[in-house]
């Protein structure tokens, strides 16, 4: 699709929104197209006396629609608000353009972003109610009643956890990119075993490395580690004796004094057994995820995940006879070879185990998948948000709330990814890591340090070299990050 801007340089919110509303890639013009047999859209930004205009030109299968938004000038004092406003027009008549020409339902109305809480986390800090901010996300943001109600119930949980916050806490995440396998759906930056074995022995000496100088580092700055999130990859890939290596090696290098949350993303059910399970627990960790991501056999076996519904059941019963008194379990609405009614027995069985967290994810064809780069994957949208739609109706009766959410592109009916929560048990890291409260310290291959000021408003990315082989050859990059991390802080 043609892309031309007239009146603002905003491409990349028009070019998010085209993704969002349309499932199309735009490719920028500088002319304006006029031959209305080609798909275009026009994105045009005026100012009047009292109102300033977003206005979209819709050309789609060689039908033109053209839409427009508006909003008051009065009251734009900062380069901040008249950005919001400006944005806010020009997708929200994109969005309406959209709905005319395609008859679909936006259940995140006019909303692109990845994290739609942080707009709900604003209007609740600057005086809103829940009631005028669940009304506000209806009437000027067109959400679905149902998804106002889960942003500001998820937006309610992190503020919650905000405020349990100090200072000087950072989050640790620590990335183990290895699995035994790639399943079908995974963009994740992983290497399996079978081709990259030989690199584990290696690529712990030099994550240990990285964490002892990451540490010395913390405690120089004054930082205490409030969370610990490992995860991959798979870390469990790791036999018991590595994992125990690894686990010492961040206990020795940071200050865990107020250390509030530790887990190990066990993820892949086959790779769990109750000698590493004993040796996450000793080692302080005491959540952790297994994800069976449905509890279908065929599915599994088409989606590249070997292993059975049945070893779900042992791996989750040997780690509650372990001693681990919070599980995530992760599952995944609109795979290959699903249906809406194996999708809720998927989820009926899970309930039936109760875990603390459940994490109901929507099916993404992101690149690097396996699933992206294969022949044309049908994705049925009205079946996954019956799928989301029993979800939310199934949880919220089961007693568990939302409590974080964030959107991906080319996700199957633009819906969302939501982690549920029974009381009081809510992942601070999970919560962290997508309300960017706190810095979040990222060690290992893929890892990206997210720095995090002292106003909540400065941040600063880091990111470390992407594979294990780059990884292990990149002793010098400490030095240097090190240098950039510590700048920050002063």
């Amino acid at each position: 699709m043609k892309l031309c801007l007239v009146g603002h340089d905003y491409r990349y919110a028009i070019e998010q929104a085209i993704v969002s509303f349309l499932n199309r890639k735009a490719v920028l013009c500088q002319d304006i197209p006029q031959d209305d047999a080609e798909d275009r859209l026009i994105s045009t930004l005026s100012y009047g006396d009292k109102y300033l205009t977003g206005t979209a030109e819709l050309v789609l299968n060689g039908r033109k629609y053209r839409k427009a938004a508006r909003a008051q000038i009065k009251g734009m004092d900062t380069d901040e608000e008249r950005i919001n406003r400006e944005q806010h027009v020009l997708k929200t008549s994109v969005f309406k353009a959209a709905k005319e020409a395609t008859g679909a339902e936006f259940p995140w109305g006019s909303l692109t972003g990845v994290r739609p809480t942080k707009l709900v986390l604003r209007m609740l800090e600057s005086g809103h109610t829940r009631d005028s901010a669940e009304k506000e996300l209806v009437s000027r943001y067109f959400l679905s009643p149902k998804r106002a109600k889960l942003a500001l119930e998820a937006a309610t949980h992190s503020l919650d956890v905000k405020r349990r916050l100090s200072e000087n806490e950072i989050s640790l995440y620590v990335g183990i990119p290895f699995c035994p396998s790639r399943c079908a759906y995974c963009s994740f930056v992983s290497s399996e075993t079978g081709k990259s074995g030989h690199l584990i022995e290696p690529y712990l000496e030099m994550l240990s490395e990285e964490i002892k100088q990451r540490g010395l580092l913390a405690k120089d700055l004054g930082l205490k580690v409030k969370s610990v999130y490992i995860g991959g990859g798979t870390p469990t890939t790791l036999s018991a004796a590595q994992l125990d290596r690894l686990m010492y090696s961040i206990a020795r290098a940071f200050d865990l004094d107020s250390l509030a949350e530790y887990t190990v993303e066990a993820g892949r059910p086959d790779t769990i057994t109750v000698e590493k399970l004993r040796v996450i627990r000793s080692n302080g960790a005491g959540r952790i995820s297994i994800n069976p991501q449905s509890m279908s056999g065929e599915v599994l076996r088409i989606n590249r995940r070997p292993h059975t519904p049945e070893d779900v059941l042992r791996a989750f019963e040997q780690a509650r006879e372990c001693g681990f008194e919070c599980i995530n379990m992760d599952t995944i609405a609109g795979l290959p070879g699903d249906s809406v009614e194996g999708f809720r027995t998927t989820l009926l069985r899970l309930g039936q185990l109760r875990p603390e967290n459940l994490t109901v994810h929507t099916l993404a064809l992101k690149r690097g998948s396996d699933l992206a780069a294969g022949s044309a994957l049908e994705k049925q949208d009205s079946d996954v948000m019956a799928m989301l739609d029993f979800a939310l109706e199934f949880l919220y009766n089961n007693g568990y709330r939302p409590y974080y959410l964030y959107r991906q592109k080319y996700m199957a009916a633009s819906l969302e990814n939501t982690g549920w929560t029974l009381p009081g048990r809510e992942s601070i890291y999970n919560i962290c890591i997508m309300e960017e409260f706190q810095t979040i310290l990222s060690v290992g291959a893929g890892g990206v340090t997210k720095l995090v000021g002292r106003d909540g408003k400065r941040i600063l990315r880091v990111a470390n070299n992407k594979f294990p082989a780059e990884y292990i050859r990149s002793g010098m990059k400490i030095d240097s990050d090190n240098r950039t991390i510590r700048s920050f802080y002063r």
